[in-house]
């Protein structure tokens, strides 16, 4: 038997590598500080596991949910919006309740787009984005991320032939892996490029809870005209550290949530009910763990930016999500710096190429260990004098 060519054409996973490689260094007994995963490291809020122990042990929860998720959470989620963000949503026809945040990325090509279509994503990305373009049998022109313009697409480098044929354009802030955050000037001149070019815009709002310096991320859905032409995701994975409980959804735009909807109505039937009680208490219920969880990553994105300048480092501080984006020595590329750091100092990180053709020159950090752990990596990695030549 032989793979479909589409299960042959998809991209690599680069994170199932990153952890085989890691767990290989443990498994030698090597004392590895692991910096190159996004995987939060608190536990779920009690309030919320408290929430689903109770769900759980209700007979009427081991049945089948609704095909669209259950009422009670679709209200919450309209709720979460409007206290959050004064965005109004209506439950019964602008919510998709997905499996995570990346199912809906997976399959919103596939749900809206034709084999051949253009759409526009940004590099350095989060690499799923790719699986998506694969199994669509679609086309991809990218958006260089670039430090000059804080991490944000330049508009004005699309030539009018891209902004033409893209039909669908995903962005993601604050942004993984660059810890850019967008801003209110940038996301309406978004609207008006998907306006005046006919693309839907899908913004991946997975770190929307993380900001930092007394900044709060907005949603793309806070822009005049942004429910026009696109839709955000957003996840519990990072805000409430529910990571392994799978449950996201997409707000916005009627018509591309229905396409969402359907597709998953012949793929799926929903989520464990249990579990979505669960998030409605996560999402209407104390959300004081929030605040605690921010403040935490900022502490560590503090460590993190002073060890390193005092290591001789030039970094700059990342605006939101729970990564830093640090540039590489002169004379390495990303990989090389990542392997080298992951074999003599027993640190392991990501290595930019793995994000996209602009993630050159870069490793992603995560601040997902606590300070001494980040400041005993910074250690370990100063020992080598990588940075001699920028003290």
């Amino acid at each position: 038997m032989e793979l479909s060519t589409k299960l042959q054409n998809l991209p690599k996973q680069f994170f199932a590598n990153l952890v085989k490689q890691v767990s290989a260094a443990i498994a030698e007994g090597r004392d590895v500080i692991n910096l190159g995963q996004g995987n939060p490291d608190q536990p779920t809020p009690a309030h919320i596991v408290k929430a689903m122990q109770e769900a759980t042990a209700d007979p009427q929860m081991h049945k089948y949910s609704p095909f669209r998720g259950l009422p009670e959470l679709r209200e919450a989620i309209t709720t979460f919006y409007k206290r959050e963000y004064d965005v109004d949503i209506d439950p019964a026809t602008e919510v998709s309740v997905l499996f995570g945040a990346k199912a809906g990325l997976v399959e919103l090509p596939l749900a809206i787009l034709n084999p051949g279509d253009t759409m526009l994503l940004p590099d350095p990305g989060y690499p799923d984005y790719l699986s998506g373009v694969t199994l669509a049998d679609v086309r991809f022109e990218t958006m260089p991320l670039l430090a000059e313009n804080d991490f944000l697409p330049n508009y004005q480098k699309l030539s009018e032939d891209v902004k033409k044929q893209a039909k669908l354009m995903y962005l993601n802030y604050p942004n993984n892996p660059t810890g850019g955050v967008a801003t209110k000037e940038f996301y309406e001149e978004t609207v008006k490029l998907a306006k005046e070019n006919d693309i839907t815009v899908l913004q991946d709002f997975a770190y929307g809870a993380i900001g930092f310096d007394g900044k709060r991320p907005i949603s793309f859905l806070q822009t005049e005209g942004a429910k026009d032409v696109g839709i955000e995701c957003y996840t519990l994975s990072k805000t409430y550290n529910m990571a392994g409980w799978r449950v996201g959804f997409a707000v916005g735009n009627a018509q591309i949530v229905e396409a969402l909807n359907l597709i998953q109505d012949h793929l799926f039937v929903s989520l464990f009910p249990a579990i979505q009680l669960a998030a409605v208490e996560a999402l209407t219920g104390d959300q004081s763990c929030v605040t605690e969880q921010v403040t935490i990553y900022e502490n560590r994105r503090n460590t993190l930016i002073k060890a390193c300048k005092e290591a001789g480092w030039s970094v700059t501080a990342p605006k939101g999500s729970f990564f830093a984006w640090l540039p590489v020595p002169k004379g390495f590329t990303s990989q090389e710096f990542a392997d080298l750091l992951l074999e003599k100092a027993d640190v392991a990180v990501a290595a930019g190429n793995g994000f996209g053709e602009y993630g050159e020159g870069y490793i992603r950090v995560g601040l997902l260990v606590d300070e001494k752990q980040i400041i005993e990596a910074v250690k370990r990695i100063k020992k080598f004098n990588f940075f001699k030549e920028t003290v």
